[in-house]
C-alpha cells in the first residue's frame, strides 16, 4: 500500500498543542494500520479537507480528524454526515463511543481510546462504497 501525503497535513500536525499532538498522532496511526492491513486498499491519501487532517481512498468515505480550541477537553474523528457510517457506529458501539449527530466520534483527552472498536470504524468509513448495502456496513 502506498500512502501520500501533503506536506500542509504536517504543518497542521505541527501546531497543534504538545498534550494534543499524541492522540492526534496515535489517530493517525490507526487509520495509517487499518489501511496496510486492508487487502482492498492500495493506496490512502492524507489531505486538508476544511483545514483539517483527512484521509480519502478509492473505494472509501473520507475520514477526517481535529482538535478544536473552543473544545480544548477533546478532539474528534469525523466522517461524512450524509453516510451509513455513524448511524452503524452508534448501532454497534452507542455504549462505547460519544457522538456528536450523524459525523463525528468525540474523545476526551483524559479517556482511553478503544483501538479495536475504533479501527473496525475506520475500516468501514475506509471500505465504505464496497459495504454501504450491506447491513451493518457488513460489520
Amino acid at each position: 500500500m502506498t500512502i501520500t501525503t501533503d506536506p500542509a497535513v504536517e504543518a497542521v500536525f505541527d501546531k497543534y498543542p504538545p498534550a494534543i499532538l499524541p492522540k492526534l498522532s496515535k489517530l493517525r496511526d490507526l487509520v495509517r494500520e487499518v489501511a496496510a492491513e486492508a487487502k482492498m486498499i492500495t493506496a490512502l491519501e492524507e489531505t486538508l479537507k476544511w483545514g483539517e487532517p483527512s484521509f480519502l481512498t478509492k473505494k472509501g468515505s473520507t475520514v477526517r480528524m481535529d482538535w478544536k480550541p473552543k473544545t480544548p477537553d477533546q478532539y474528534a474523528m469525523y466522517f461524512k454526515c450524509t453516510s451509513k457510517l455513524v448511524p452503524t457506529f452508534k448501532q454497534l458501539y452507542g455504549d462505547l463511543f460519544t457522538f456528536e449527530g450523524n459525523r463525528a466520534i468525540v474523545f476526551q483527552l483524559d479517556e482511553e481510546v478503544p483501538e479495536t472498536a475504533l479501527k473496525q470504524c475506520i475500516s468501514l468509513a475506509l471500505n465504505y462504497h464496497r459495504v454501504k448495502h450491506l447491513p451493518l456496513l457488513g460489520a
